[in-house]
């Protein structure tokens, strides 16, 4: 393996597959057989997961931005919980961590606790965003791989990597097989939002863009082997 500890960001949209919301439950299962595959090749793994099968909260009108992201956050902690039983139906071992209470749904987010449970082999969720409104899930995915330390953020995505036009409009648009962070600032790519990438940028965290739908597409790409694309940081 290329990488020794990982940070998996999927979205809720991959989650419900063909759907488009709730949960498709054999694409679930795909993911968390290639997440069982790395934890055992010695891959340490965590995970965050959008909202978007559920809520988005930006495209409301009529609640206040502050309760929408609230929302959001919730969803979040649900997608998390149904990830963490599908990984344990493959026989992992998993935990759940936000940054506010949840009763005993959860347990609070400490990079301690991140670490005593991948070192015992554990899948970590970390779930409910960075437990503050305005922040996305790319956001608080880029402040939790810098938090733990992770070697690399694998983010799945619905196409296959970064393109310089929108490829479901534009039959000519190319993808880049590497692209400089600083880049991706400058000109806005939308690879993930602003403020994620400045992080990444700051904290010299590179990215694996790729799509999820690709066959192994995760193991392929802590391999090293990803068809998708690199975001560099150097």
């Amino acid at each position: 393996m290329k990488y020794n500890r990982v940070l998996l960001k999927l979205s809720g949209e991959a989650l419900s597959g063909d759907k488009g919301n709730g949960f498709d439950e054999a694409t679930c299962i795909r993911v968390a057989e290639q997440i069982r595959d790395l934890v055992k090749e010695g891959c340490q793994t965590a995970v965050v997961i959008g909202g978007g099968n559920f809520w988005r909260g930006r495209t409301s009108e009529t609640i206040q931005r502050n309760q929408a992201d609230q929302i959001g956050m919730l969803a979040t902690v649900m997608n998390c919980i149904y990830m963490s039983e599908i990984c344990r139906h493959t026989g992992l071992m998993t935990q759940i961590l936000t940054p506010f209470e949840c009763g005993s749904f959860t347990k609070l987010f400490s990079r301690d606790r991140v670490e005593k449970y991948l070192a015992k082999n554990m899948v970590v969720f970390l779930a409910g965003g960075t437990g503050h409104p305005y922040f996305s899930t790319d956001t608080a995915t880029a402040l939790r791989a810098v938090e733990i330390q992770a070697d690399v953020i694998l983010a799945a995505k619905s196409v296959d990597g970064v393109y310089d036009s929108d490829p479901a409009k534009n039959p000519e648009a190319k993808k880049f097989d590497t692209l400089p962070i600083s880049r991706v600032i400058d000109e806005k790519l939308g690879v993930v939002d602003l403020a994620a990438a400045v992080i990444c940028y700051e904290n010299k965290m590179p990215m694996c863009v790729f799509g999820l739908n690709e066959e192994n597409s995760i193991i392929n790409c802590v391999k090293g082997e990803s068809t998708g694309t690199i975001i560099t940081v150097d």
